[in-house]
């Protein structure tokens, strides 16, 4: 389903060339569960950055679909972006929108009708157990809730893969363990799910393919690993 190949990012900078990620082999298929772990710097988001398009390699592709999306411009590459949901570790809520409106933003964007919207923004608030906030606005959530919801904005639009980066890096070790245990469920329902983390117990609970990240490249792939490093 994704297939990263040679994938390789260089930075210029002042003080000269960083090796973000180097030569990258790695296949994801349709399913699964992985998370993808490694020390502050070892590439994990810059991963996300390219496999969203947010920028592009410096050498190497995706193909996501055996797509290479690393190639994909204009409509066509809005239409693939609609297949990756993204969860951020600081939300990247609507602030001035409450909870449902969160949501209902996403699907009016694309074209879905009120119908459609009321009955999926029903179904995923539900799915995310925050269906009793609704009406409140981000300010009045607590983080766990923030981060349903943010799940909930990724799962909107029925995508194939959800890729979470550092998605409880700013939550306590219950509202953490709460979030994974979410990604669990939505993997369970058939939904790709692409965990980036630092989070040893989120990672180790999980007991899903571990890959490791150290400096650019990969050092470990398991298939029911445990967070190493």
């Amino acid at each position: 389903m994704i297939k990263f190949q040679n994938l390789t990012k260089i930075y210029n900078t002042q003080a000269g060339k960083i090796v973000a990620l180097s030569n990258i082999n790695l296949e994801i298929g349709k399913g699964e569960l992985v998370s993808v772990v490694g020390k502050s710097g070892a590439g994990k988001s810059t991963l996300v950055k390219i496999f969203t398009r947010e920028e592009k390699p410096s050498k190497g592709g995706i193909f996501f679909n055996d797509i290479n999306i690393c190639e994909l411009k204009g409509k066509k590459l809005q239409e693939m972006r609609r297949k990756i949901g993204v969860v951020h570790q600081d939300y990247k809520l609507l602030c001035d929108k409450n909870v449902e409106e969160n949501l209902c933003y996403i699907m009016q964007v694309v074209g879905v009708g009120d119908e459609a919207i009321a009955k999926d923004v029903k179904k995923v608030l539900e799915i995310v157990g925050i269906e009793n906030r609704a009406c409140h606005f981000p300010h009045e959530l607590s983080g766990g809730e923030k981060q349903r919801l943010a799940i909930a904005r990724a799962l909107i639009h029925r995508p194939e893969v959800i890729v979470a980066d550092e998605p409880t890096g700013n939550l306590d070790v219950y509202n953490s363990y709460e979030v994974v245990s979410l990604f669990k469920k939505i993997n369970e329902m058939g939904t790709t799910i692409l965990l980036l983390t630092h989070d040893k117990e989120a990672v180790d609970y999980l007991q899903k393919r571990v890959i490791t990240l150290d400096q650019g490249k990969i050092i470990g792939d398991d298939k029911k690993g445990r967070f190493i490093l």
